[in-house]
């Protein structure tokens, strides 16, 4: 199955509910993941966290698709061409 290299944004909006299920639906998907850096911002209960990931558009189709059902999460991707 053919990948494309990527990235996948996530916005977690309040992290106390949140971010055990963001945090666990991750790492179902290590394995197409190269890289991760989150950033906690407490003041505002928010947490910002950036994969970078090599995968199928099926695979990462999949990984938004389940973390934007959760409640409080949003979600943006970006695709390289090849």
């Amino acid at each position: 199955m053919a990948t494309r290299l990527g990235f996948v944004g996530i916005i977690i909006e309040n992290r106390i509910t949140s971010a055990e299920l963001v945090n666990s639906l991750i790492s179902q998907y290590a394995e197409g993941i190269i890289a991760r850096t989150g950033v906690p911002y407490k003041e505002k209960d928010v947490s910002v966290i950036t994969l970078v990931v090599d995968m199928s558009t099926d695979q990462i189709g999949t990984l938004t698709g389940k973390l934007g059902n959760i409640p409080g999460v949003s979600v943006k991707s970006g695709l390289s061409k090849k």
